[in-house]
């Protein structure tokens, strides 16, 4: 802590551009709020890079004197990282102080920066996949959307039923999940965007894939609205904007004499057109919806997805033309969890066919029907 006179001017700078909050490297506590009551004090400690004696942690018979009261020089810390040089001085050299230092005000000059209209509110949707519980993270999210916008709140819109007891191999699931997802979405988002206070959604998806193209129907009267990917490596929910282009394509593979449709959709693996035939018939038509290169972590960048777009859209035009309106639509997708989201926001009820989505279950052996999307949803 320090015990050298420092102006208020300069207090007062510090605590500015620190944000108020530990600028210790991955700390980033907030320092005028107590974490466990809530109440409101302050609680930061200003500490100096170079000493301000000689004597000090990295002090210097020069320095010490000269910065012991420069902006540059000080650094906001908490309770616990203001007590680093106690036990290590030797690996918190100036340099790398400096470069905390740096990055964090760095960092809150960004976001503070950012316009208004940029604020975005985090929506998470989790539900159990298999066996598995969907881990999603606030801060996780919230850290992928800058520097080009940033949460609009501290708490996020959270969908999805914790320590559900349904497994997705069960029938139940799919009518328990979808009817809770479209409960939650009218209780939490609708009345929130008739009254203006949500004006653009970040959505950050972790959750079998039929559930996901549900949700997408329900923000396709939504604007400003910005899937997002979970990358698996590194494992992110940031863009790669650097990332190759991908062109998705569509296709028929069989013509079919049923008025039976199957659309597969290949992105993360191939599939098989007689799996798709032993569900809903031999004698049913087959298209295709794929890209060059099929792998589970391919949708790299907002590009890929802005691709996918136009290609699902195309496919329902195409396949509604060449069937006609009476047609019966199946969909199997292997397909990442922004694709489902898009999938299910580009469908137009007025005027595409309605369609059921089918989940690959390895516990089942396959694909089978979970649920319809039609305009009464």
């Amino acid at each position: 802590m320090s015990v050298s006179y420092i102006k208020e001017w300069v207090k007062f700078c510090l605590w500015g551009q620190a944000g108020g909050r530990c600028e210790y490297e991955g700390c980033n506590r907030p320092l005028y709020r107590d974490d466990v009551t809530q109440a409101e004090f302050n609680s930061a400690y200003i500490a100096h890079i170079v000493a301000d004696r000689p004597g000090g942690p990295r002090g210097d018979a020069i320095l010490s004197e000269k910065l012991k009261g420069e902006l540059a020089n000080l650094m906001l810390l908490c309770a616990d990282h203001r007590l680093v040089d106690r036990v290590d001085v030797d690996g918190h050299p100036v340099d790398r102080l400096r470069e905390m230092k740096r990055r964090h005000e760095e960092r809150l000059e960004i976001a503070g920066g950012v316009a208004e209209a940029m604020q975005s509110h985090i929506l998470l949707y989790g539900a159990r996949i298999g066996e598995h519980q969907a881990p999603l993270s606030y801060e996780e999210a919230a850290a992928a959307l800058l520097p080009d916008q940033y949460p609009a709140t501290r708490q996020p819109i959270a969908f999805g039923l914790r320590n559900s007891s349904f497994e997705d191999r069960e029938e139940e699931y799919w009518t328990l999940e979808a009817e809770h997802l479209r409960r939650s979405f009218a209780a939490q988002v609708t009345p929130r965007i008739a009254s203006d206070e949500i004006r653009r959604l970040s959505v950050f998806g972790l959750a079998p894939i039929p559930l996901l193209v549900l949700l997408g129907r329900l923000l396709s009267d939504i604007p400003h609205a910005e899937v997002r990917q979970r990358r698996r490596e590194p494992p992110t929910w940031v863009w790669n904007d650097q990332a190759s282009p991908v062109n998705h394509s569509v296709s028929q593979r069989c013509a079919g004499v049923s008025g039976r449709v199957a659309l597969l959709l290949e992105l993360s693996a191939h599939i098989r057109s007689e799996r798709a035939l032993t569900v809903v018939g031999e004698d049913a038509a087959v298209w295709s919806l794929s890209h060059a290169a099929p792998g589970n972590d391919y949708m790299q960048s907002a590009a890929h997805l802005q691709d996918f777009r136009r290609a699902i859209r195309l496919a329902f035009e195409q396949i509604k033309n060449e069937h006609g309106e009476a047609a019966e639509l199946h969909v199997f997708p292997a397909v990442p969890v922004s694709a489902a989201v898009e999938m299910g926001r580009v469908w137009m009820p007025k005027a595409d066919l309605p369609f059921l989505v089918y989940d690959q279950n390895r516990s089942v052996d396959g694909f089978r029907p979970a649920l319809r999307i039609a305009q009464e949803n």
